[in-house]
């Protein structure tokens, strides 16, 4: 089973990104799990959400406690949050930062400044197209289509978001690789 932890802030698009994420495993045929944990609801407060992706039917019912990957959608986490807390040890930390090396030097921290691509294409910083798309491309572990077709149903009823949604994933395409 792969589990994958995604932290972020309220607004940010953490528990969106989950849903797209485990749309796309399943688009793969894989069996899904996604769901949210965050406290009292306001912008800007850390959120938490998780996607457990295997090849058999999933009964586990509990928060990721020692996730293979995790989506860190805001730099400023890093001091607020341990979220590096039951990272396996070969696990692999994607994060939306200009430049961050963390203190333990056992931890792979893999940095890009989404934020900067995605306020280009949204007029704003949520990450979680963009975090989706890098950690499929980076993984392997989801086509890339499949990450487009997710993408697709969960903004089918927002048009004008989704339209912008994909012309970032274009420009993310051609910059990612």
């Amino acid at each position: 089973m792969i589990e994958i932890r995604i932290h972020g802030r309220g607004g940010q698009g953490a528990v969106m990104a989950a849903e797209m994420l485990a749309k796309a495993a399943f688009y793969e045929g894989h069996q899904v799990q996604a769901f949210p944990f965050f406290g009292v609801e306001r912008r800007g407060a850390p959120v938490e959400s998780y996607v457990r992706i295997d090849n058999k039917p999933i009964r586990l019912r509990a928060h990721i406690y020692e996730p293979d990957y995790l989506l860190v959608f805001d730099q400023r986490l890093f001091d607020q949050v341990d979220v590096f807390d039951g990272l396996k040890k070969k696990g692999l930390v994607f994060a939306n930062a200009v430049d961050y090396k963390p203190k333990n030097k056992m931890i792979t921290v893999v940095v890009y400044d989404m934020a900067s691509v995605v306020k280009k294409f949204l007029g704003r910083d949520i990450v979680n197209t963009a975090m989706v798309y890098w950690f499929a491309q980076q993984t392997g572990l989801i086509k890339l289509e499949n990450v487009i077709k997710a993408v697709k149903e969960v903004f089918h009823d927002r048009p004008e978001i989704l339209e912008k949604n994909i012309k970032l994933i274009r420009e993310l395409k051609r910059e990612l690789n």
